[in-house]
């Protein structure tokens, strides 16, 4: 945007496009950015609706055209040619989105991280002393013995059914274990207990009456919920028996001993 209505002595267009040159070569811009020299550029001749302006852009204009700007003559006040430059510019946001869009985009790097095999697992039988000790190496079952707090029966149903899902307890088979065999999964060494489920303990296990499969009896292990609800029963049970008893004292059937504290039958 050039200024034609200027009064100060040694300013024109041409000298001021040259300084605004300069600033632009001498702005940094970011890395990778087009510098602002090698943008698309217009100029536009301002305040031509003074008539000293309008004749100085006649005489720049020619100047400005032979370095190969396109050149408006435009006026904020009497908006004369604001339409033609704002079709100019428009053009010119054309032209850079669809040279944007033709141009082979950067491939983009995607790094994915491979995820690690927990799924295998090994079984090594170790000989020595009287019977074999079988070790089970794997990512999954050695993570999950080091989760498992073995005070807590729960938790310890819960690995084992992880085990015999992930596979383990048919591997123990295949290698030759059995019921109470020594087995060593991480840091935990136990007597191996198959469950229900495993071909061990199928194995193993009595026949039932003919035309019947134990696979299909309810052998599941009981939820919270149940083992909760026993409890409670227990605790009900105790508490009627205590009623019970000291209902009986009351009426005098028994009476405690003073000296021993024995329960001892009133005779009366």
């Amino acid at each position: 945007m050039l200024d034609c209505g200027t009064l100060d002595p040694g300013r024109d267009p041409l000298s001021d496009l040259d300084v605004i040159l300069g600033e632009l070569a001498a702005y940094p811009v970011p890395e990778g950015q087009t510098p602002l020299l090698e943008r698309p550029q217009l100029v536009a001749l301002n305040k031509v609706d003074i008539p000293d302006a309008q004749d100085l852009a006649d005489l720049v204009r020619p100047a400005l055209e032979e370095r190969g700007y396109r050149v408006f003559e435009v006026s904020a006040i009497s908006r004369a040619g604001l339409r033609e430059l704002s079709f100019a510019l428009a053009e010119l946001v054309a032209a850079d989105r669809a040279a944007k869009l033709a141009a082979p985009s950067a491939q983009r790097i995607v790094i994915r991280p491979k995820a690690v095999d927990e799924k295998d697992f090994v079984v090594v039988v170790v000989e020595g002393g009287t019977e074999p000790t079988y070790r089970v190496r794997g990512a999954k079952p050695e993570r999950w013995i080091e989760q498992t707090d073995f005070q807590n029966d729960e938790a310890v149903g819960f690995l084992a059914d992880r085990l015999a899902k992930l596979g383990v307890e048919d591997e123990l088979f295949a290698k030759g274990a059995v019921p109470g065999s020594t087995v060593v999964i991480g840091e935990a060494v136990f007597d191996w207990e198959p469950t229900l489920t495993s071909a061990a303990e199928l194995a193993t296990m009595p026949a039932g009456p003919r035309g019947t499969d134990l696979r299909l009896d309810d052998n599941r292990r009981a939820t919270r919920a149940e083992r909760r609800e026993h409890y409670f029963e227990r605790m009900d049970a105790k508490a009627q028996a205590r009623a019970e008893l000291e209902a009986e004292r009351e009426a005098g059937v028994w009476r405690d001993d003073a000296e021993t504290g024995e329960v001892v039958e009133d005779d009366e």
